[in-house]
């Protein structure tokens, strides 16, 4: 069987990775990052930048005011058939952090449980004591 040439073999690989399917997230070490990548390279319902991309819409919707937090609960919001789900996202994450390793999950689970501990669902003006 014939040898592939050094330049049919170099030509298969990507070229460069662009910005944006490079991981980014604030707080977690470059090795769990890097596992990220390989992660949303290797599972089929994840593309490169899904993690990233979830992590910005559940720290963007935890920050959130409780009254939009609230109306959002009641209502929904239209812009997320656009613009993704914040509560979908956060199921991703969790799916992530299932499938990574220990060490790298952990990383991640530190920053996602500093988001989680600022959300909560603000209780209705009705059911509030009084009455």
């Amino acid at each position: 069987m014939p040898r592939r040439r050094p330049t049919d073999v170099r030509a298969s690989f990507p070229l460069h990775r662009t910005q944006a399917s490079r991981p980014a997230i604030d707080g977690v070490s470059s090795r769990a990052l890097s596992e990220v990548a390989r992660l949303e390279r290797t599972r089929n319902y994840l593309q490169p930048g899904d993690v990233t991309v979830a992590v910005r819409l559940w720290r963007d919707y935890v920050r959130r005011s409780k009254r939009q937090q609230w109306h959002d609960y009641e209502w929904g919001n239209v812009h997320w058939y656009c613009c993704g789900n914040p509560l979908e996202a956060r199921a991703l994450l969790d799916k992530v952090m299932n499938a990574m390793s220990l060490r790298g999950a952990r990383e991640l689970r530190k920053i996602i449980n500093r988001l989680d501990a600022a959300y909560s669902i603000p209780l209705s003006p009705h059911d509030g004591k009084g009455g």
